[in-house]
Parts: structure tokens; sequence; C-alpha cells
């Protein structure tokens, strides 16, 4: 009897480590489109950090423990014109509190663990949460971190490239590799659009909404796009509810 409950233990744990292996090479998977486009985006970044006169090191954590392409391109404009440390820190900080929302929405459909939470509340990019949120399928702490660390990787990767590339990069090609972020978003947009227009209405209207507050420059630019996505959301979902009611 313990010899048969034992093996089916084993046979138990073997399942496990086989499901959650899937998992995490199903995520590697869907991270790659995103790894390809955040690559020249990264290449970017690398080339401004070396303009601005930080170190191989320091552009690699950058992106490792920050891992955020508008705030790093923003905070390192800003060192570079000789910004305080505590301005950086709060500027940086309002344009990535939309990731706040970003990770509640993972969160609320991620099964598993709660101790690797943290660890893939980390990696959730609006690429990775545009991925895993529009997935008919559950998933787990294993397909999450599978997706947000091929992801990291690309960005990682990208920096270290650009910066070793240096100056031997037109300024022309610099310039258009920045684009290849909105590029790769569209990518992610279209299909979802495809199965449903109110994404389509979310998306446009939250572009609106964004455009207005930045230009009354009523909010710092991280709360304007929180607030657009916020109003945009409510406004198609409360549209969506009267007709329903006619």
């Amino acid at each position: 009897m313990r010899v048969s409950g034992q093996s089916r233990k084993e046979r138990t744990l073997a399942q496990r480590v086989r499901h959650h292996r899937g998992a995490l090479f199903t995520g590697v998977a869907e991270g790659l489109p995103i790894f390809v486009g955040y690559f020249p985006v990264a290449v970017a970044f690398g080339l401004l950090a070396k303009s601005a006169a930080l170190s191989f090191g320091e552009a690699g954590l950058f992106s490792a423990l920050v891992f955020a392409g508008a705030s790093q391109f923003i905070a390192v404009n800003l060192l570079a014109s000789g910004v305080g440390i505590g301005s950086i820190i709060v500027t940086t900080f309002l344009i990535n509190s939309r990731h706040l929302l970003l990770s509640t929405a993972v969160a609320a459909r991620l099964h598993g663990t709660r101790r690797l939470f943290p660890m893939a509340a980390f990696g959730v990019t609006d690429e990775t949460f545009a991925i895993a949120t529009t997935r008919s399928e559950p998933y787990g702490t294993p397909y999450l971190m599978g997706l947000n660390t091929t992801a990291w990787l690309g960005w990682l990767s990208g920096t270290l490239a650009g910066f070793l590339a240096g100056g031997f990069m037109p300024s022309k090609l610099q310039a258009a590799l920045g684009i290849l972020l909105y590029v790769m978003f569209l990518g992610i947009l279209m299909p979802q659009v495809r199965k449903d227009l109110r994404v389509l209405a979310v998306a446009g209207l939250s572009g609106v909404i964004h455009w207005a507050l930045r230009a009354t420059g009523w909010l710092p630019d991280g709360w304007a796009l929180v607030c657009a996505i916020l109003v945009s959301v409510a406004l198609i979902d409360g549209l969506k509810g009267r007709s329903r009611k006619a």
C-alpha cells in the first residue's frame, strides 16, 4: 500500500512537472514576437545610454532592473540634462503608474502559487499584458514567467547590443528603430480588433483622451494615460450596457 501510494504521488508530481514545463514553453513561444519587437527598440536605448555617458554595466542594469521602455528613454534624457534624482524617480513612477492596473488585471486571471506573483508582476509590460489577457485559455505563473522572461531577454540583449554598436549606426536608422515598438503593438492589437470591434473603440478613444490631457497639461503623462484608459473603458462598457437594455 505504501509503495502504491508513493507511486501515485510520483506520477502526480511528474504530471505537474510536465504540465508546468509545457506551459513555460508555450509562454516562451508566444513571447518570441515580443522579443523580436523589443530588440531593435532596445538597441536604440543602448545607443542613447552610451551617448549619455553611462557605462556598459549601468546600461545593462538599467534595462535588467527597470524594464520599462518609455520611462528609461525619459530617465536617460533627464540624466543627460542634469535633472535631480528625485525628479527622475517621480517622473518615471508616474509614467509607469499604469502598470498598477495592468498587473492587477493579470493577477485576476492568474492561477497557481502566489509566491511567484511578484516575479511574474515584474515582467508585465503593455505587450505581455495584451497577449496574456486576451488568451481564451486559463494560464498560470509558469506560462506568464515564460512570456515575460522572453520579452525581458529581448529588451536586455538589445540594450547591450546597442551599447556595443556605439556610434557606428547612422542617426536616421537610430530614429527608425524607435518606431518599431508602435508597429509591434499594432501587430498585437489588430487580431483582437477582428474578434471584437470594441477593442478598436477603446484604443481609439484612449488615444484621443490621452492626447487631449497631454495637450492641456492637466495631468502628468503617466496619470493621463491611466485616466484615458479608465474613461474609455467605462464609456464603451456603458454604451454596451445601454444598448442591451434598449
